[in-house]
């Protein structure tokens, strides 16, 4: 990376800075796996999928990644409203550069929360030692 690259990548310009900002939240990389899984999906399912979502944080996960193209809201002319949503392209071939960080993350959850439950222990220890 060159020095000119570096310095830009500190400006809200910056490519990588903008789309971790907008996915990077606690639920939007939770949906877009959702969606992979079933899609369409309705906002009820998208939220039993993910489990511990508020309705005002899914919703607004679901906003932003709709803005970028990468998910599709379709709503129904019926009674009662019926809205679903689906990956786009885009958000397809977002999910599949994710992959592989999904992956790690699967293979070694278990050690880092073993770790980190060992780390926490060791600074109770070491403040009770004070």
């Amino acid at each position: 990376m060159t020095k000119k690259n570096t310095c830009n990548a500190i400006y809200p310009e910056c490519p990588i800075r903008n789309v971790l900002a907008r996915v990077s939240d606690k639920w939007s990389m939770l949906v877009l796996h959702a969606l992979s899984k079933k899609s369409p999906m309705r906002f009820t399912e998208l939220r039993n999928a993910i489990g511990d979502a508020t309705p005002k944080m899914l919703s607004a996960s679901l906003k932003t990644l709709e803005e970028d193209g990468i998910v599709c809201r379709k709503a129904y002319p019926e009674i009662p409203p019926r809205v679903e949503y689906s990956l786009t392209s885009r958000g397809t071939e977002m999910l599949k550069a994710m992959q592989p960080l999904t992956d790690w993350a699967i293979r070694n959850m278990e050690a880092i929360l073993r770790d980190r439950e060992s780390r926490q222990r060791q600074g109770v220890t070491n403040l009770n030692n004070k």
